[in-house]
């Protein structure tokens, strides 16, 4: 038996031109949160002050202070995936794609896979596997995050869908002949 929102992600899936306020159960990402309860206090806010040194030296262009900021961020609390996504996009910015798809991968284990950070490095790991042509594995990412509401990895899974790409241009068969059935006759 499916969910309201299992039903949800299928409609936005198989009906990707239906509007997302249409759609109950998605848009659900801006709610998530990680869990940090289980982190010491002291170096939880220690480790969340150098992810926030990080993010505005990427932000400013400095990727060299911003790896070196999250690393340290790691270092500190290793057992929390935030800084783990975030020295991904800082590799992925300098070109080093394995570094990156490393972080990522750590960023979904340490997560187990939910929460904020669980999503936007499943959307993360998704754009650079289908980058390297790896359409099912990145289709299979972006699925998993637009389960938990993102619209961005909802398009992607709905561009990556065997299924829906048949549709469509099944679709776009039955609508031209529909246009101009006179061409339809002479073939």
């Amino acid at each position: 038996m499916s969910s309201a929102h299992d039903r949800a992600v299928l409609q936005a899936i198989f009906n990707p031109s239906t509007p997302f306020g249409d759609i109950p159960g998605l848009n659900q990402e801006e709610e998530l949160t990680d869990d940090d309860s289980g982190f010491d206090v002291s170096l939880l806010r220690q480790a969340k002050e150098l992810e926030t040194r990080g993010v505005m030296a990427a932000e400013a262009g400095d990727l060299p202070t911003a790896l070196e900021h999250f690393s340290q961020a790691i270092d500190t609390l290793p057992q929390r995936a935030s800084a783990y996504n975030n020295r991904a996009q800082t590799r992925r910015l300098q070109g080093d794609t394995e570094g990156a798809m490393r972080d990522l991968d750590r960023a979904i284990s340490l997560s187990r896979g939910v929460g904020r950070t669980a999503c936007q490095a499943l959307v993360q790991r998704g754009l650079l596997q289908r980058l390297a042509r790896q359409d099912d594995r990145a289709r299979g990412d972006f699925e998993r995050a637009a389960a938990m509401g993102s619209e961005f990895a909802r398009k992607q899974a709905v561009v990556l869908n065997p299924y829906a790409a048949l549709c469509n241009r099944m679709l776009t068969e039955v609508i031209g002949k529909l246009r101009n059935p006179m061409d339809s006759e002479t073939q």
